[in-house]
């Protein structure tokens, strides 16, 4: 499913970066917590390619919406479990889940702590009060935030940007009462987000390493007509905007 999902995201999407500074630190024993916004459908994805490439030796799962998971549902086949969070019942579910899957030191659970869709620039952030009572299922977790952001630089398909914040220990959060701990957590995640919004604002690839990338260029006739004219002056072909014959 992961090599899936790679090939699905390369064919709609132009790259998958992350920040230089922005890569995690995976602690060696007890759970993780990954929370981040939720800007765009494409979230989904960023957490199946993140955790694949971050996270290996974790089983990985995210709560994700239970009328979306029945529209789409080789999500539950991956590690997704549908909870309905607009209702006591379904908060009641997520935590059930939550601690069930927090109980082994080898899992790491993924929330798009906003329960919504959200512009990335929104403040403040507004994450849901059901992320601070995560640490209490599992005081041993490493908490970490994930900042997701989408762009278009020069090529026809968007840039997918991440980054990972400061890992948090779950015993430190349960120090502090709920409502500063939603402030700590709300915190963090927007210090990660404005830092990431700087450098995809730079438009700068060299703040950031690839981990995937799609095909450059318009294609189709086009890039036909491009291609044909360098083979004609005896030049090499780069697809990409920038692209230069050689």
């Amino acid at each position: 499913m992961v090599s899936t999902f790679r090939r699905y995201f390369t064919r709609h999407m132009n790259a998958l970066r992350i920040a230089s500074w922005g890569l995690p630190a995976i602690p060696p024993t007890g759970p993780v917590i990954v929370y981040s916004n939720h800007p765009a459908w494409w979230d989904a994805a960023v957490y199946i390619l993140a955790a694949d490439r971050f996270l290996p030796s974790h089983e990985s799962y995210a709560p994700i919406d239970a009328a979306m998971l029945k529209q789409y549902g080789v999500f539950g086949r991956i590690g997704a479990f549908g909870v309905d969070l607009e209702s006591p019942r379904g908060a009641a579910d997520f935590l059930k889940a939550s601690a069930e899957i927090l109980s082994a030191p080898n899992r790491a659970l993924w929330v798009t702590a906003q329960g919504r869709f959200s512009d990335v620039r929104e403040r403040p952030l507004g994450l849901k009060s059901g992320i601070v009572r995560l640490p209490e299922l599992a005081p041993d977790c490493i908490v970490i935030p994930l900042a997701i952001e989408y762009g278009f630089w020069l090529e026809r398909g968007a840039e997918a940007f991440l980054a990972f914040g400061k890992p948090m220990r779950g015993q430190d959060l349960l120090n502090l009462a709920r409502p500063a701990r939603l402030e700590r957590l709300e915190i963090e995640l927007t210090t990660t987000l404005d830092r990431l919004s700087a450098d995809v604002q730079s438009r700068d690839p060299a703040r950031f390493r690839s981990l995937l990338e799609g095909r450059s260029g318009v294609g189709g006739l086009y890039d036909g007509w491009r291609r044909m004219a360098a083979a004609l002056r005896g030049r090499g072909f780069d697809p990409s905007h920038e692209g230069r014959p050689s």
